[in-house]
């Protein structure tokens, strides 16, 4: 499908939140998706993933994760420097306030022209990970993909050192995929094994792919992106939001 895309500026406590919407050019509802960024924010890779998604048939809208630190349309480097902010921002952010965002981001999803009823979805890459995956929390998720997840095993999210999120995967009524890396050294095996285990004793409906691929695998700038892997990863994204909204 062809994509149309627009920014939307968000208001979030008296702010505003930019977020990248993208959405087929055919007339028609679609399931919308709330798709997280890495600690970069809106960057190239991020918007590419974006507009192939909604390709698809979905409404994907992206929202800037630090709008309460950074300028509307703060794309960050992929240098040093540019990761030493990303991690500063998040140590910046307390839980309550992606939390907050993020249910504004959910609403104008809702609000939205183009969205199908009682369709909607999450993703989201590395710390975006893990705030998709507290997305999926919310009972009007029903369907949450958590790349490389970060922080969601030792709950360590922003500023706080323990999000509790594993200990509220009772909450999530939705189904939820998990792709990981096994090359990735933030979330080592035993991490992994243990976000597994409590889901399984949580009752939560929940699948995981593994990758031989390193961390932030899917991007695809630099020397870490696998673009079979990515595919696949992506292939796996899809169908599990094309079975869920069918």
């Amino acid at each position: 499908m062809m994509v149309a895309t627009e920014y939307v500026d968000v208001p979030v406590d008296g702010a505003v939140m930019r977020t990248f919407i993208a959405a087929p050019k055919a007339e028609g509802k679609y399931p919308g998706i709330l798709f997280y960024s890495d600690i970069f924010q809106l960057t190239g890779p991020m918007l590419r993933s974006v507009v192939r998604l909604a390709g698809y048939g979905f409404l994907v809208a992206a929202p800037e994760i630090y709008h309460r630190i950074e300028p509307p349309g703060s794309a960050i480097a992929f240098d040093d420097a540019g990761r030493e902010r990303g991690l500063l921002n998040a140590a910046k952010t307390p839980v309550a306030d992606f939390d907050g965002s993020r249910r504004a981001a959910l609403d104008a999803i809702k609000g939205h022209t183009r969205f199908a009823e009682n369709k909607l979805g999450a993703a989201g890459f590395c710390l975006g990970g893990h705030l998709a995956f507290r997305a999926a929390l919310e009972p009007d998720v029903r369907a949450t993909v958590c790349f490389y997840g970060t922080g969601i095993h030792n709950g360590k999210l922003g500023l706080d050192a323990d999000a509790g999120s594993l200990g509220r995967a009772r909450e999530i009524s939705g189904e939820l995929l998990l792709v990981w890396g096994t090359l990735d050294p933030h979330i080592p095996e035993e991490g992994r094994t243990a976000i597994a285990e409590a889901l399984t004793s949580a009752g939560a409906d929940f699948s995981e792919r593994l990758y031989p691929a390193e961390h932030a695998f899917m991007r695809d700038e630099g020397p870490r992106y696998d673009p079979e892997a990515t595919d696949r990863a992506f292939a796996d994204m899809v169908g599990l939001f094309r079975r869920i909204f069918a």
